[in-house]
């Protein structure tokens, strides 16, 4: 999918809803090979933590705002997000952040009723909503493994306020209330490959992931050139940096190469007789 851009039709779509579903943005062999390197890789294990939902449930992650040269930041770097992104924010776009997200088969936790921006405003110093995702499904997302689920529409709510349930930040129930009166509860159940594209201030959430199947995607976040962190904390993401994007095959290569050693790396040794 060489150019990839969004119609007239699909940003209006995009603007109204505060999503926009896009099927095989990325093809088999490079969800496969992403796949297969982030279920291998010993790092990406070891750095991964977990956020509690209101049962004591973790949901496991990783988050990383540095760019490395690895599949995960091939896939950030990619014209097939970063182009609808500009798009959609009329503006020159840097890196935010990467997140894999790792929802396993009947241990994954829910994430409660949130909004981005309600992460990122108290915590990075943003002063506008100038920031939007891009959610790749590396397995199926379903109802039954816990797909994100979406109130349409809610971001032209814009900030709300949040606050700590457990491991999260969450929306007021009494406020998802009211809304769900007036929006559609939406479920973004995905194909492997299929992205969506969000605003910063969508409100949404997913269920725990009781179901035998895993539920693994990667978030693509970025921020407007114009809106770095006016100050700078432990916690703030990074400052505008130039985002150089990834040729179109660079996925595959890249994804080839590491997937070549990961398979020689995790190959037993056999031990002589």
């Amino acid at each position: 999918m060489n150019d990839f851009k969004l119609t007239n039709a699909q940003l209006a779509q995009y603007h109204a809803d505060g999503y926009l579903m896009v099927k095989s943005l990325f093809d088999e062999e490079e969800i496969e090979l992403l796949l297969r390197i982030a279920k291998s890789d010993h790092r990406l294990d070891s750095e991964s933590y977990g956020r509690t939902d209101r049962e004591g449930i973790l949901s496991r992650l990783v988050a990383r705002n540095v760019l490395e040269d690895d599949i995960y930041c091939a896939i950030v770097r990619s014209p097939r997000i970063i182009d609808p992104i500009e798009q959609i924010l009329d503006c020159e776009i840097y890196h935010w952040n990467h997140k894999v997200m790792m929802k396993d088969p009947c241990v994954g936790g829910a994430w409660e009723w949130h909004q981005d921006y309600g992460y990122w405003y108290v915590d990075h110093s943003v002063l506008f909503p100038l920031l939007a995702s891009c959610m790749i499904a590396l397995d199926p997302a379903t109802k039954n493994n816990g797909c994100l689920q979406a109130i349409r529409g809610s971001q032209h709510l814009g900030r709300v306020e949040h606050f700590a349930v457990n491991g999260q930040m969450a929306v007021d129930p009494e406020r998802i209330e009211a809304a769900l009166e007036r929006m559609e509860l939406v479920h973004c159940e995905m194909e492997p490959g299929a992205a969506m594209f969000f605003d910063c201030n969508l409100i949404h959430r997913s269920d725990r992931n009781e179901s035998q199947d895993p539920r693994w995607a990667m978030i693509c976040s970025y921020n407007a050139a114009c809106n770095s962190p006016f100050k700078r904390t432990p916690t703030t993401h990074p400052a505008y940096t130039k985002l150089e994007r990834c040729s179109d095959d660079g996925i595959k290569q890249i994804g080839r190469r590491h997937g070549s050693i990961a398979s020689q790396q995790a190959r037993p040794t056999r031990g002589k007789n």
